[in-house]
């Protein structure tokens, strides 16, 4: 995984073990050390230290959920393009984060400055969070929303990095 600073990017090599580690725990990071070992074929005192290792020096940031939000009651997701204000772009990428609807948050390049990711409970929600909550920050000039149809989700590999 590449590590950002100064401007350039630092590629972390890994091997075929960590690797398998990354997909597997990826695929369900609940899985137990003795189950994981089973599953990419090495001993779980190796799996163990690996996982150890590959925290510690940053390819692993954290082991987390990813929560139902349709059965939550959040059905609509929207993602959001800002034109804002150049001079305004950080108090607007902080009351953004104080979004309880925002998910992701992105700067970026094209025809917009920021791209957000938006839960709503229904397409009225989702309009209040977009002309009452986003649409009156100072500096956000513009926004264009885009209603999400459908989603696949891919399964995260890192085998060819090895």
């Amino acid at each position: 995984m590449p590590k950002y600073g100064g401007g350039r990017c630092i590629q972390l090599k890994i091997d075929e073990i960590d690797a398998k580690l990354l997909t597997a725990l990826a695929e369900d990071a609940s899985i137990s050390v003795p189950k994981l070992s089973k599953k990419i074929k090495v001993n779980p005192s190796v799996c163990y230290s690996r996982i150890k290792r590959l925290v510690r020096r940053g390819l692993i940031k954290k082991f987390t959920i990813v929560a139902n939000e349709e059965l939550l009651g959040y059905g609509v997701t929207a993602l959001v393009g800002l034109n804002t204000e150049g001079k305004k772009r950080e108090d607007i990428l902080e009351s953004i984060a104080s979004l309880p609807e925002a998910r992701e948050i992105g700067e970026v390049t094209g025809r917009f400055d920021i791209m957000v990711t938006v839960k709503a409970r229904s397409l009225d929600d989702l309009h209040n969070i977009v002309t009452g909550k986003i649409g009156n920050i100072d500096g956000v000039n513009r926004s264009e929303t885009f209603i999400e149809l459908k989603t696949q989700q891919k399964e995260h590999t890192f085998e060819e990095l090895a």
